[in-house]
């Protein structure tokens, strides 16, 4: 029997973690722009942004002029990220925009690398270890019913190295068991890597061991960063490690920009291309509702407003030519990125390219292939 894939849900995450690493002067219209040409995209869920302090993420700045001057689209979940009592009250105030987190949800999150989190939140891992009980049991009072575990750091750390499965499963295990001591399911489980640490095998193995472990679990959530060109390949060997019982949620980010200025890597943390993610995944043939031509706008909108080349392949090289699509064959050499841009701007990109044509390129091949389109639609 042939299994089938996971259910897979994409969080675009360019307006929250791409803006976070971007330049702090870019103003709240052009951050607006942005934002209403992915919701015209078909995306489902947007972090639309953090209610931080601006001292320490002054791209956060202008948050609340954002996410009052943006246009909601129906069907669309936006989401901002809180990390205190203050902002979740000042996120509270868009409650007419913007989805609250779901109450009946517990989460508990433990960092592998306690430098890292001591450099992020200024507090150690032990803290985290010894306030999980306190955490759990306060959850538990406001009436949550199952609740979500979660590691970060998960791989590995540019100040530690390489972490073993064995502690990640450590860790993880130490949230599962506070939680169903308490009476409440374990029913998701995330997985972070803020420092770009994943490899094809590491996920392979921790997305088989986490099945194996807790087969109840049926929702699993990765935020995998790309610095070092892994992260897609990552994503696709999760996806192909679960089952049609499955969710997956992965967080992608519009012309792959992302990165926290606490890792050490700055822009270059970068995050999995959401075009290219959505390229990936129809090409494979799941259906994600999602326009990609609208999606590749909305990267070069990105690369507009933040003012610098992101690294998505196909708003750049365009997704695989198919149909009536496929390029000319007499075109000339195609050799800068704005020639190649010719699959969205036409052909007068490139005019007056160098060409060693000197007469029109034929093809019977081509012609059988132009026959065939045409037959199809006078068919349909």
């Amino acid at each position: 029997m042939t299994k089938g894939r996971p259910t897979i849900s994409i969080l675009e995450e360019g307006m929250r973690e791409g803006m976070q690493i971007e330049s702090a002067d870019i103003p709240a219209s052009e951050k607006i722009r942005l934002l209403d040409a992915l919701s015209a995209t078909g995306l489902k869920r947007i972090h639309v942004g953090a209610f931080v302090s601006p001292k320490w993420t002054p791209q956060m700045a202008n948050v609340d002029e954002v996410i009052a001057g943006f246009t909601p689209v129906e069907g669309v979940t936006y989401t901002a990220i809180v990390l205190n009592q203050k902002g979740a009250e000042r996120r509270d105030a868009y409650g007419e925009k913007l989805s609250l987190p779901d109450p009946t949800l517990g989460r508990s999150k433990i960092h592998l690398c306690d430098v890292f989190v001591r450099r992020n939140i200024n507090i150690s891992q032990q803290d985290e270890i010894d306030a999980l009980g306190r955490a759990v049991a306060t959850a538990k009072e406001k009436g949550v019913t199952h609740a979500e575990i979660s590691v970060n750091a998960a791989w590995g750390s540019n100040w530690l190295g390489e972490f073993s499965e064995d502690e990640r499963m450590r860790l993880l295990q130490l949230q599962y068991d506070a939680w169903t001591e308490a009476g409440v399911p374990v029913t998701r489980i995330h997985v972070g890597d803020p420092m770009s640490w994943n490899t094809p095998s590491a996920v392979r193995s921790m997305m088989r061991r986490l099945v194996a472990t807790w087969p109840e679990v049926k929702d699993y959530h990765l935020h995998l960063h790309d610095a070092r060109g892994m992260a897609m390949l990552s994503a696709y060997v999760a996806m192909e490690e679960l089952d049609e019982r499955h969710t997956l949620q992965i967080d992608t980010a519009i012309g792959g920009m992302g990165g926290c200025p606490y890792c050490g890597n700055g822009r270059a943390t970068r995050m999995i291309p959401t075009e290219d993610f959505v390229h990936l995944l129809e090409s494979e043939g799941v259906e994600t509702g999602v326009d990609l031509a609208k999606l590749i706008e909305a990267g070069v909108i990105a690369e507009e407003v933040v003012g610098h080349e992101l690294w998505s392949k196909v708003t750049a090289a365009g997704p695989r030519p198919t149909g009536a699509d496929v390029y000319p064959m007499d075109m000339p050499f195609i050799e800068t990125f704005e020639q190649a841009s010719h699959f969205r701007k036409g052909p007068s990109v490139y005019e007056g390219a160098m060409s060693p044509y000197r007469e029109p390129v034929k093809s019977p091949a081509r012609d059988e292939y132009e026959a065939r389109l045409a037959a199809e639609k006078e068919s349909n």
